[in-house]
């Protein structure tokens, strides 16, 4: 897809400006766009505010240009048809990019993406180059948008961007730093039509980027980088070999940004990690090398990483009664996340289900089926893992939990009765749901209250 790098950056000023998507990034791009002088109209399919246009307007309307929210579909009907009266169709990313160009172009952009971990990721890389003394901050699908950080009045040095796969099949313009994939496993290939084209949205971010740091572990993210001709820089949870970021024995060790390959130089100890679970140490692994890349030093890394604790509902521990542990990890709104949390524990009460997205859970439960005593199912598609485990374990007890009743109780208030009443000492009761939450919550953030707050009225506390 063409830009009009003249249009948008030199022209904004009395230009006509539609927003499709009414969303956080829609009203952020609005509000930039205003405070530039543009006139701007919002179109959204799912609400009405005053300064939303309806199809016929846009039909009948000039417009200067538009910008697409990410979850816009690249061939939407309304796209493709503003793109047939010429008019450019960019996204918020590719906006912030002409405009940083603009407001401060000596700032530089590093890039996460990646089925799980991002957002840990880069709070960890930002905090780390914020410790070295270097302006930084996380941005993107995470905190604010891009192109609110741009136009603030703090000038960063450093922008580290979590970007999903949405974001990256509309994005053509930055220019990074660095980018990092950490991990490759089915996710949304309900909106890209496919495995591939979600693939190959991912690996498209290495067509932007000079150095790529890459997830060694990961046999998708292998295969499908192997076209790049940039410097790979490799991690995994082996001894790495030279010119790699790895394990040996109880440290992170580097081998890929020393003065002698041959040698390695260490990041942080294991324990330095929290937690220690094996997906943390690969996510804090992906940050070391995306701040070594940009020269910074292993001591600020190292003391970065020991007081870093990710953000809520990431394997968070709620409480430990009675021998048992309740664990909130309700950010593993795939299967390839709640398969990690799942192998975290060695016997586990699982409280899963809600919108699939398009996802298999074959994978999933062929891997982890063994650390499951019971499963309490809830949500949309509940019966896609129902069916696998009675396929493939069908000795596991499967519990279904429905909101509708006239208990009183809330659904994750009843869904924790059903774990009390079935977890022993030993167990992990463990909300891993291995799908999105909106079909019954607002989101995976008020999913895991939900069920912290259940777990905290109905739990007796030791």
């Amino acid at each position: 897809m063409g830009v009009k790098v003249t249009v948008l950056v030199s022209e904004i000023f009395q230009s006509r400006a539609l927003v499709l998507g009414g969303g956080v990034t829609g009203r952020s791009v609005e509000k930039v766009l205003l405070s530039l002088g543009a006139h701007v109209h919002i179109y959204d399919e799912k609400s009405r505010s005053e300064s939303a246009v309806t199809l016929d307007a846009i039909e009948g309307g000039e417009w200067n240009f538009a910008v697409a929210s990410p979850g816009w579909r690249l061939d939407h009907p309304l796209v493709v048809a503003l793109q047939n009266r010429n008019v450019e169709v960019i996204s918020e990313i590719d906006l912030a990019w002409l405009l940083h160009l603009e407001r401060n172009p000596g700032q530089k952009w590093l890039a996460v993406t990646g089925t799980n971990g991002k957002t840990t990721t880069v709070e960890l890389t930002a905090a780390i180059i914020d410790q070295s003394g270097r302006p930084a901050i996380a941005c993107g699908n995470v905190g604010e948008t891009v192109i609110e950080v741009v136009m603030s009045e703090n000038a960063y040095d450093y922008l580290v961007l979590e970007l999903s796969s949405f974001q990256l099949a509309w994005s053509r313009l930055p220019q990074f730093q660095a980018a990092a994939i950490l991990n490759i496993a089915d996710d949304h290939v309900d909106w890209h039509g496919g495995f591939e084209e979600y693939v190959g949205a991912k690996i498209h971010i290495l067509d932007q980027t000079e150095i790529a740091i890459l997830n060694a572990d990961d046999g998708v993210v292998v295969q499908a980088t192997q076209h790049f001709t940039g410097k790979k820089v490799f991690f995994s949870l082996d001894t790495p070999a030279p010119g790699e970021l790895g394990l040996v024995e109880e440290l992170l060790v580097d081998r890929a940004f020393v003065a002698d390959p041959q040698e390695a130089t260490m990041i942080a100890e294991l324990l330095d990690v929290t937690p220690s679970a094996p997906h943390n140490v690969s996510n804090s692994l992906a940050a070391a090398g995306l701040a070594l890349s940009i020269g910074v030093s292993h001591a600020d890394i190292r003391t970065t990483i020991a007081n870093f604790r990710p953000g809520r509902h990431r394997i968070e521990k709620v409480l430990e009664s009675s021998g048992i542990t309740w664990i909130d990890d309700s950010k593993a709104t795939n299967p390839h996340a709640a398969a990690a949390s799942l192998m975290s524990a060695l016997s586990v009460v699982w409280i899963a289900g809600g919108l699939a997205k398009g996802a298999s859970m074959s994978a999933l439960i062929s891997k982890t089926h063994k650390r499951i005593r019971a499963a309490i199912i809830i949500g949309q598609d509940r019966e896609l893992i129902a069916k696998e485990l009675m396929e493939q374990a069908p000795n596991i007890p499967v519990i279904r939990v429905d909101p509708e009743d006239d208990s009183g109780l809330t659904l994750m208030e009843k869904v924790v009765n059903a774990a009390k009443g079935i977890a022993i000492s030993g167990d992990t009761v463990l909300l891993a749901p291995a799908c999105a939450s909106m079909d019954q919550f607002v989101s995976y953030d008020d999913r895991g209250n939900q069920f912290r707050d259940a777990v905290l009225k109905l739990v007796p506390h030791e």
